[in-house]
């Protein structure tokens, strides 16, 4: 059965009401994160390193330069899989400075990345990233231990690496609380996840994995969506039509936001050098960052709306079409081509459609 993986952005908190033991924590976290950011440096250096041997013309002729276990092939020049020996060098350096778990979780997740872009990297179209001090903490779904639901209240209590956390969902009016639920009852499962500190708050990328659900499609059912200017998406199934959103209610909040920003950067002009710089970095860029949160909600109600009307009426097919027109209309009027971000909302149909089974067309 196929599998589907899941994540969600949890924030959480420290399970303890000392408030000598929170700073302690947050130190801990923040000395992880800064080894996590020297580890990667590390585990790209290294393994670029090793994959340019072949290209260094002044070794002798009778070096061996094939990149392999010498215990498993005699032409090899390493003394343990490849994997490994980028394990080693983060044992040899961090062991005892940060669990294990992490620097395992970290060296397989890069080399897989590496692995993936390694031609783009050899050829030049791809540099190699140089990662910054404020990268997630990565660790296996299994490090998480005795996570439990609280009978009274939306919050669940775990322990990761022997520090005791709580979650904090608020409202949540997303699936959050139900997928921690299902992996209390073990019906899916904690995959490899990473912690993000930010502003002093601490956050879970909580990745599941469950098996996709079938749902009972008809083949003969085909679903046409428009994205239009008028309305993000207009769905026709046979003769039924459904309008999802629409031009005011999507544009209001981002025009909103975007006369925040001009506001503010008015303001800028009567500022000194260095209050112009902070005010920048702050305040605009926060709105910028609301803006950008905006519209990626909407874009993820809207995609589930269309999903979810097409599971409804059984359409095995998406037809995504009018793509043409719509561009035309939109280089006619600029001002809706900026600010309607069709690109990141014809993504997310095309991934929530791959999850529910749906084979989606695009004309």
């Amino acid at each position: 059965m196929e599998k589907v993986f899941i994540t969600r952005k949890i924030q959480l908190k420290i399970d303890s009401e000392d408030a000598e033991y929170r700073p302690q924590i947050f130190k801990t976290l923040y000395d992880w994160r800064y080894i996590c950011f020297k580890a990667s440096n590390l585990i790209f250096t290294h393994h670029f390193v090793q994959q340019q041997i072949k290209e260094i013309i002044y070794l002798t002729d009778e070096a061996k330069v094939k990149l392999a276990n010498v215990k498993l092939d005699e032409s090899g020049i390493l003394a343990t899989s490849r994997m490994n020996t980028t394990y080693q060098i983060l044992a040899r350096n961090f062991k005892g400075s940060i669990p294990m778990h992490i620097m395992s979780s970290l060296n397989s997740t890069l080399v897989s990345t590496f692995n993936t872009n390694l031609v783009s990297y050899i050829t030049g179209e791809k540099t190699l990233p140089n990662f910054k001090k404020d990268l997630p903490i990565p660790f296996k779904g299994t490090d998480v231990k005795s996570l439990i639901a609280c009978s009274e209240s939306n919050i669940f209590h775990f322990k990761l690496f022997d520090i005791p956390f709580k979650t904090y969902l608020g409202k949540d009016l997303s699936d959050k609380s139900k997928l921690l639920h299902r992996v209390v009852k073990k019906e899916i499962k904690l995959c490899t996840s990473s912690l993000i500190l930010e502003k002093g708050k601490i956050f879970m990328m909580a990745v599941f994995e469950s098996a996709n659900q079938v749902h009972l499609l008809n083949e003969n059912i085909i679903a046409e969506a428009s994205l239009s200017l008028d309305f993000p998406i207009m769905l026709t199934i046979g003769k039924t039509r459904y309008t999802i959103g629409n031009k005011d209610e999507f544009l209001y909040k981002r025009l909103s936001i975007q006369a925040a920003i001009q506001r503010k950067q008015n303001a800028m002009s009567f500022m000194n050098k260095r209050a112009r710089k902070r005010f920048k970095e702050n305040t605009i860029e926060n709105l910028r960052n609301a803006e950008k949160r905006y519209v990626h909600q909407k874009q993820h109600v809207y995609s589930k709306r269309l999903i979810d009307l097409c599971l409804k009426n059984q359409a095995a097919t998406l037809l995504l079409v009018d793509q043409q027109e719509k561009e035309e209309q939109a280089l006619a009027d600029p001002f809706l081509l900026r600010n309607w971000g069709y690109g990141g909302l014809k993504q997310k149909i095309e991934r929530k459609a791959a999850g529910a089974g749906i084979t989606v067309i695009v004309e």
